[in-house]
């Protein structure tokens, strides 16, 4: 490859890039590593519009795409929009596709996405060998056509991203692979959805401890479902007819803990007015869940570890000791053994509790869960609320996978129950990402600095005013402009939502 390629690229820069493509077989999270993957060679070739898309199998829909600096709403406009014919060749013959423009190719100038969309310069380089994918590059950003030095960098950038891709789609693959199937079969764990390598270890270690008369402690980040754990354990152990007694120990007043947990006799203390019944006692003959354990005040940890120690306990004020049936299963979100370092938590207490210990993982390590628990969510909302069937676009359940959920499993859920609500509201039949990530809507336009659209916001509109004319034609029925269009009903419906049109006179 020459260092004075025709659109100036330095050897300076030529390194740069060599380097910078080199450093990315470093990454360990594979989907950031492709996101910025396809920045580089966007930014290297100088392409107006990259696309990244990945496949399990020749021909086969696409396991993973993914655009640069794109929206989710502008990426789903990409992808209906960009010619299949193009990215179908780079497939079947494995050979980069190079044309200056696929207006006047021959080629492909009478593909109908082309003809619409009036796509010139394009670059399609094939993925791994066989092909498991492509990198598309349309447009330029800069004057003049694709280089030589241009395709040499784009071929080579798919050469590199083979064994990576290769990874993603495996990973993708085994997400499909259900993990938690034999333990599931012996276990009662409805209420856990997901079938997640990271799902099915916490799982396996639940089911060991169920059947035994250890005390468990769960750790893992906030919203992660630990309380839900808890429960399965309770229901599968041979307590699982007596009471689950949960409480919340961030959640109640120091000054008020031990009484909450161990009961208090009348006159105990100044609120004592009458005698209080602990949730120790309320939960005798089966299980206590103690919640954000860490939270415990002094006097509280120490009452608990006679409890584990000994299965008694003393209610304030009470002169003897009261016997406890009770298994506790506690959890936190925090560092325990920081907190014993810092002696804020009784190390002996820390010990005792985690006799069998368990990590619920976060959102982030089971994402082959997410659309799954889309589902599950969507459809206890629905019944809930009676609103009504509703399901998730795919668009918009791939845009669920995509985002980051620092809340886990209770931010995607409590999302995804506002997202049914709106949606029911507009009287939809999907849930598209704008109703989940309100936040990000977009105009149907958008531009850029100079008020020039860009290509995303044109073929938006484009799109828009095609479909729109289409049912004006046909008097805005439905299914009669689908057949014309040539596109599923239910695709044609999520096409009006996603670009707000309404019948002028409705």
């Amino acid at each position: 490859m020459s260092g004075d390629s025709r659109d100036g690229c330095s050897v300076e820069s030529e390194r740069d890039f060599y380097r910078r493509l080199l450093d990315l077989g470093g990454k360990a999270e594979l989907e950031p590593l492709l996101t910025e993957a396809l920045a580089l060679i966007v930014e290297v070739t100088g392409a107006a519009v990259g696309y990244l898309e990945l496949y399990e199998d020749d021909g086969g829909e696409p396991l993973y795409w993914k655009g640069h600096q794109c929206s989710d709403a502008d990426l789903g406009a990409i992808r209906t929009s960009i010619s299949r014919g193009i990215i179908g060749r780079a497939i079947a013959d494995g050979e980069t596709v190079e044309t200056q423009s696929a207006r006047v190719d021959p080629r492909f100038g009478n593909l109908g996405s082309v003809r619409r969309n009036a796509i010139h310069a394009v670059l399609c380089a094939p993925v791994g060998v066989p092909a498991i994918g492509v990198v598309y590059l349309q447009g330029r950003a800069r004057s003049g056509p694709f280089t030589r030095e241009d395709r040499d960098r784009a071929e080579l950038f798919a050469r590199q991203l083979a064994p990576l891709a290769d990874r993603l789609v495996s990973r993708r693959r085994d997400d499909r692979v259900d993990h938690t199937r034999e333990i599931r079969s012996r276990f009662q764990c409805a209420g856990v959805v997901g079938r997640s390598r990271a799902l099915a270890d916490v799982l396996h270690g639940a089911a060991l401890a169920a059947p035994l008369h250890v005390d468990v402690l769960i750790t893992g980040p906030s919203g992660t479902g630990k309380s839900a754990l808890a429960r399965v354990i309770h229901g599968n152990s041979p307590r699982a007819s007596g009471p689950f007694v949960a409480i919340n120990c961030a959640a109640i007043p120091e000054a008020l803990i031990e009484s909450e947990l161990f009961g208090a006799e009348r006159g105990a203390h100044s609120t004592a007015t009458l005698r209080v019944v602990g949730k120790v006692a309320a939960a005798d003959g089966g299980t206590l869940f103690l919640d954000e354990i860490a939270e415990l005040s002094a006097g509280a940890q120490a009452k608990l570890l006679h409890l584990l120690q000994a299965r008694e306990y003393h209610p304030l004020g009470a002169s003897r000791a009261v016997a406890a049936d009770v298994r506790i299963i506690s959890a936190t979100n925090g560092d325990l053994k920081a907190r014993v370092a810092a002696r804020q938590f009784r190390e002996d207490l820390f010990y005792r509790l985690q006799v069998l210990p368990l990590r619920m993982p976060g959102l982030h390590e089971r994402r082959g869960d997410i659309e799954l628990l889309v589902d599950y969510f969507v459809a206890d909302t629905c019944r809930r609320h009676g609103l009504g069937p509703l399901e998730a676009s795919a668009g918009a359940r791939f845009a669920c996978r995509e985002a980051a959920w620092p809340g886990h499993v209770r931010e995607l859920a409590h999302a995804l129950e506002a997202a049914a609500i709106r949606a029911a509201g507009e009287r939809a039949d999907l849930i598209l990402d704008h109703h989940i990530f309100v936040d990000r809507r977009l105009e149907l336009a958008p531009t850029d600095d100079e008020g020039a659209a860009t290509f995303q916001a044109a073929t938006r509109r484009f799109q828009a005013r095609y479909v729109r004319e289409a049912l004006e034609r046909n008097d805005w029925n439905v299914a009669r402009t689908g057949r014309e269009l040539g596109v599923a009903r239910s695709h044609l419906y999520t096409l009006l939502h996603e670009y707000r049109l309404k019948r002028a006179d409705g």
